[in-house]
């Protein structure tokens, strides 16, 4: 598994690639993580059931994304390949460099590689060219690609220019042992709305902070419970400081993992206000734990929840109040889903072990699959673009040419084996 994305940071990409790891531990598989260092936390670790964590000494650029360079990785990701008897090199979120250039690095070695896509992506701003463009290369020379929505998979199959019967969809999932309802943590004497992200602008925070004042006007015993943390928080701070809603709008900051859980039992209603998701697995948290969910209709969502579980609103203040009516006046006449019903649905529907099952299902395919040569590959990646194109080629010549100098200064049968985990 290669992402800039792993703990000790937070996050969807985060949570998906530590238990999808362990599940496939739990399968028979050696699983390891290589991803960046986080403040002192350099060099190997391991985790749960002998999870091994390679943070390598890399300096982060932007959003704990590191500088994309390529060559200074090489001599690394080709040592601990070997080192490790790596077989399939699994990338993952199209936002991080580490992921792309481990899946390059690895083809370049002859290794296979899978990639998964957690976010959907524009077509119009500079970034998101360029983005596209990235994944596009990085795309044209996988074994295989697994989206977590239909509507992800479209998004990338546009953008990347990938071929759709290259791309399976597994979908997120939570642990529902972690996640339960308790309806006893609860405050009878309020109606607490709760919502959990990171304060950015994608996650819709603009709306939040409009509808906040609204929903406290209309219903005197709404309180709003909001963790994460983001260059948006200044945002609700205002909301809150205008409005006087001091007491009835908590903002808690960034929680930990363990953090979240206690504060969803908290809440009766969960509120997400995303402009863009390709799954979103904050509301399959919240379902778990029985709350009503009202989301914005947008990305991959709508495959998330059946409608007696959801209440969606397209993404402008107007359809949100209107929705968050509903779910409020469906709480006080007792009309909704029944938490352990809502938790029920989640278990039997969102299974870690079935998602670990089909993704080793997406390895099986790809390890039959015949081996690509240098020569095949760099053909491929020529078709990316008339400049884009010869640029990467001559990108990825001059890494082969690398690697066959490692080759010969520390040849392979000098790198120690290392040993497997025997817990």
């Amino acid at each position: 598994m290669v992402s800039d994305f792993f703990y000790p940071n937070l996050g969807g990409v985060e949570s998906h690639i530590f238990t999808l790891s362990q599940c496939l531990i739990k399968l028979g598989h050696k699983v390891l993580v290589i991803t960046h260092s986080y403040g002192n936390r350099v060099g190997v670790r391991y985790m749960t059931n002998g999870l091994k964590v390679y943070y390598l000494p890399l300096k982060t650029m932007h959003d704990q994304v590191v500088l994309p360079t390529l060559f200074a990785s090489l001599s690394i990701f080709r040592n601990i390949f070997i080192r490790e008897c790596v077989e399939i090199v699994h990338g993952h979120s199209a936002f991080s460099t580490l992921a792309h250039e481990g899946i390059l690095i690895a083809r370049l070695l002859g290794l296979k590689a899978v990639f998964t896509d957690h976010s959907l992506n524009g077509f119009a701003d500079v970034s998101a060219i360029l983005t596209n463009k990235l994944l596009e290369i990085t795309l044209s020379g996988i074994n295989h690609c697994i989206c977590v929505s239909h509507t992800g998979k479209e998004n990338t199959v546009l953008r990347a220019k990938v071929p759709a019967n290259y791309v399976s969809v597994i979908p997120n999932a939570t642990d529902t042992t972690l996640f339960k309802p308790d309806v006893s943590k609860r405050d009878k004497n309020k109606i607490t709305i709760v919502a959990l992200s990171r304060l950015v602008y994608r996650k819709g925070i603009d709306l939040l902070a409009s509808v906040i004042p609204i929903i406290c006007k209309k219903y005197p015993k709404v309180h709003f419970l909001i963790g994460g943390d983001g260059p948006k928080r200044i945002v609700l701070e205002q909301v809150r400081e205008k409005e006087a809603l001091h007491e009835r709008v908590s903002l808690l900051g960034a929680l930990d993992q363990s953090e979240v859980h206690e504060t969803l039992l908290q809440g009766h209603i969960f509120l997400n206000t995303s402009l863009t998701e390709a799954y979103c697995i904050a509301i399959v948290e919240a379902a778990a734990c029985g709350l009503q969910v009202v989301s914005t209709k947008v990305g991959g969502i709508p495959e998330v929840l059946p409608p007696n579980m959801i209440r969606m609103a397209q993404p402008n203040v107007n359809a949100i109040v209107s929705a968050l009516d509903d779910a409020i006046d469906s709480h006080l006449k007792g009309t909704c889903m029944s938490p352990s019903a809502c938790h029920q649905f989640i278990h039997r529907t969102y299974n870690w072990l079935d998602i670990a099952t089909r993704t080793q299902l997406v390895y099986d395919n790809v390890k039959k699959q015949p081996n690509s040569s240098v020569g095949k590959l760099l053909r491929r990646y020529r078709t990316c673009g008339p400049i884009a194109g010869p640029f990467f080629v001559l990108i990825f010549t001059i890494c082969h040419i690398l690697l066959q100098f490692f080759e010969w200064l520390y040849p392979r049968h000098l790198i120690d084996i290392a040993p497997d985990y025997n817990g």
